[in-house]
Protein backbone atom coordinates (compact mmCIF):
# COMPACT_ATOMS: atom_id res chain seq x y z
CA UNK A 1 0.00 0.00 0.00
CA UNK A 2 2.90 2.36 0.64
CA UNK A 3 4.12 1.73 -2.90
CA UNK A 4 0.70 2.68 -4.31
CA UNK A 5 0.59 6.00 -2.40
CA UNK A 6 4.20 6.73 -3.36
CA UNK A 7 3.40 6.13 -7.05
CA UNK A 8 0.37 8.39 -6.67
CA UNK A 9 2.54 11.18 -5.24
CA UNK A 10 5.10 10.81 -8.04
CA UNK A 11 2.37 10.92 -10.70
CA UNK A 12 0.73 13.89 -9.04
CA UNK A 13 4.00 15.83 -8.83
CA UNK A 14 4.70 15.18 -12.51
CA UNK A 15 1.21 16.27 -13.55
CA UNK A 16 1.39 19.35 -11.31
CA UNK A 17 4.66 20.41 -12.95
CA UNK A 18 3.24 19.97 -16.45
CA UNK A 19 0.08 21.94 -15.69
CA UNK A 20 2.12 24.64 -13.94
CA UNK A 21 4.33 24.98 -17.02
CA UNK A 22 1.31 25.73 -19.20
CA UNK A 23 0.00 28.17 -16.57
CA UNK A 24 3.26 30.12 -16.48
CA UNK A 25 3.67 29.98 -20.28
CA UNK A 26 0.31 31.73 -20.57
CA UNK A 27 1.39 34.50 -18.19
CA UNK A 28 4.75 34.80 -19.98
CA UNK A 29 2.95 35.13 -23.32
CA UNK A 30 0.67 37.73 -21.72
CA UNK A 31 3.62 39.82 -20.55
CA UNK A 32 5.36 39.50 -23.93
CA UNK A 33 2.17 40.47 -25.75
CA UNK A 34 1.80 43.52 -23.51
CA UNK A 35 5.42 44.58 -24.05
CA UNK A 36 5.18 44.16 -27.83
CA UNK A 37 1.89 46.08 -27.88
CA UNK A 38 3.39 48.87 -25.81
CA UNK A 39 6.48 49.10 -28.04
CA UNK A 40 4.27 49.27 -31.13
CA UNK A 41 2.23 52.00 -29.48
CA UNK A 42 5.37 53.98 -28.69
CA UNK A 43 6.55 53.63 -32.31
CA UNK A 44 3.36 55.31 -33.51
CA UNK A 45 1.72 52.20 -34.89
CA UNK A 46 -1.52 53.27 -36.52
CA UNK A 47 -4.42 51.66 -34.68
CA UNK A 48 -7.49 50.24 -36.34
CA UNK A 49 -10.31 52.78 -35.96
CA UNK A 50 -12.65 51.52 -33.27
CA UNK A 51 -15.78 52.50 -35.18
CA UNK A 52 -14.66 50.79 -38.39
CA UNK A 53 -16.26 47.46 -39.34
CA UNK A 54 -12.95 45.69 -38.60
CA UNK A 55 -12.67 47.33 -35.18
CA UNK A 56 -16.24 46.47 -34.25
CA UNK A 57 -15.79 42.88 -35.47
CA UNK A 58 -12.55 42.39 -33.52
CA UNK A 59 -13.98 43.82 -30.32
CA UNK A 60 -17.18 41.80 -30.65
CA UNK A 61 -15.26 38.60 -31.35
CA UNK A 62 -13.01 38.99 -28.31
CA UNK A 63 -15.89 39.81 -25.97
CA UNK A 64 -17.99 36.91 -27.28
CA UNK A 65 -15.01 34.54 -27.09
CA UNK A 66 -14.42 35.54 -23.47
CA UNK A 67 -18.10 35.14 -22.57
CA UNK A 68 -18.13 31.66 -24.09
CA UNK A 69 -14.64 30.35 -23.26
CA UNK A 70 -14.63 31.03 -19.53
CA UNK A 71 -17.83 29.14 -18.64
CA UNK A 72 -17.03 26.48 -21.24
CA UNK A 73 -13.52 25.92 -19.88
CA UNK A 74 -14.72 25.75 -16.30
CA UNK A 75 -17.62 23.41 -17.09
CA UNK A 76 -15.50 21.04 -19.21
CA UNK A 77 -12.97 20.89 -16.39
CA UNK A 78 -15.71 20.19 -13.85
CA UNK A 79 -17.23 17.39 -15.94
CA UNK A 80 -13.85 15.80 -16.62
CA UNK A 81 -12.92 15.98 -12.95
CA UNK A 82 -16.14 14.17 -12.04
CA UNK A 83 -15.27 11.48 -14.60
CA UNK A 84 -11.81 11.20 -13.03
CA UNK A 85 -13.38 10.23 -9.72
CA UNK A 86 -14.78 7.07 -11.31
CA UNK A 87 -11.39 5.97 -12.69
CA UNK A 88 -9.50 3.50 -10.51
CA UNK A 89 -6.13 3.57 -12.28
CA UNK A 90 -4.16 6.53 -10.92
CA UNK A 91 -2.13 6.99 -14.09
CA UNK A 92 -5.22 7.32 -16.29
CA UNK A 93 -6.92 9.48 -13.65
CA UNK A 94 -4.01 11.94 -13.58
CA UNK A 95 -3.70 12.02 -17.38
CA UNK A 96 -7.42 12.81 -17.74
CA UNK A 97 -7.12 15.50 -15.08
CA UNK A 98 -4.05 16.99 -16.79
CA UNK A 99 -5.81 17.20 -20.18
CA UNK A 100 -8.84 18.90 -18.64
CA UNK A 101 -6.73 21.37 -16.65
CA UNK A 102 -4.60 22.29 -19.66
CA UNK A 103 -7.67 22.72 -21.87
CA UNK A 104 -9.19 25.04 -19.26
CA UNK A 105 -5.98 27.06 -19.09
CA UNK A 106 -5.73 27.36 -22.88
CA UNK A 107 -9.36 28.42 -23.32
CA UNK A 108 -9.16 31.12 -20.67
CA UNK A 109 -5.57 32.11 -21.48
CA UNK A 110 -6.45 32.67 -25.13
CA UNK A 111 -9.15 35.07 -23.96
CA UNK A 112 -6.60 36.98 -21.90
CA UNK A 113 -4.00 37.24 -24.66
CA UNK A 114 -6.60 37.97 -27.35
CA UNK A 115 -8.03 40.83 -25.29
CA UNK A 116 -4.60 42.40 -24.96
CA UNK A 117 -3.80 42.03 -28.67
CA UNK A 118 -7.09 43.58 -29.76
CA UNK A 119 -6.72 46.35 -27.15
CA UNK A 120 -3.42 47.39 -28.69
CA UNK A 121 -4.84 47.08 -32.22
CA UNK A 122 -7.75 49.37 -31.33
CA UNK A 123 -5.85 51.23 -28.63
CA UNK A 124 -8.74 53.21 -27.22
CA UNK A 125 -11.26 50.70 -25.97
CA UNK A 126 -11.17 50.22 -22.20
CA UNK A 127 -13.70 47.37 -22.28
CA UNK A 128 -10.97 45.10 -23.66
CA UNK A 129 -8.83 45.86 -20.61
CA UNK A 130 -11.78 44.71 -18.49
CA UNK A 131 -11.96 41.51 -20.56
CA UNK A 132 -8.26 40.91 -20.01
CA UNK A 133 -8.66 41.65 -16.31
CA UNK A 134 -11.57 39.25 -15.90
CA UNK A 135 -9.65 36.49 -17.69
CA UNK A 136 -6.51 37.16 -15.65
CA UNK A 137 -8.40 37.07 -12.36
CA UNK A 138 -10.11 33.79 -13.26
CA UNK A 139 -6.78 32.27 -14.30
CA UNK A 140 -5.05 33.57 -11.19
CA UNK A 141 -7.65 32.51 -8.62
CA UNK A 142 -9.50 29.56 -10.11
CA UNK A 143 -7.03 27.89 -12.45
CA UNK A 144 -3.68 28.11 -10.70
CA UNK A 145 -2.50 24.52 -10.26
CA UNK A 146 -1.59 23.54 -6.71
CA UNK A 147 -1.14 20.26 -4.92
CA UNK A 148 -4.07 21.02 -2.62
CA UNK A 149 -6.38 21.68 -5.56
CA UNK A 150 -5.45 18.38 -7.17
CA UNK A 151 -6.08 16.60 -3.86
CA UNK A 152 -9.47 18.23 -3.44
CA UNK A 153 -10.51 17.94 -7.12
CA UNK A 154 -9.67 14.24 -7.26
CA UNK A 155 -10.65 13.60 -3.63
CA UNK A 156 -7.32 11.91 -2.97
CA UNK A 157 -7.46 12.44 0.79
CA UNK A 158 -10.60 10.30 1.04
CA UNK A 159 -9.17 7.49 -1.08
CA UNK A 160 -5.92 7.46 0.95
CA UNK A 161 -7.92 7.18 4.19
CA UNK A 162 -9.87 4.23 2.77
CA UNK A 163 -6.59 2.42 1.93
CA UNK A 164 -5.50 2.55 5.59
Amino acid sequence: MKQNSRTTLINMDRILKQISQVYYYIYTATILTTVVGYVLTMNEFNPIPMSSPTGIALKSFVIMYMMISIPLGLSIFSRQTKKCLEIDDDKIKFQTYKKAAILRLILIGTSLIGSIIVFFLLRTDVSLIFCAGISAIILLFFCKPTENKIYSDLKLDESNEEDK
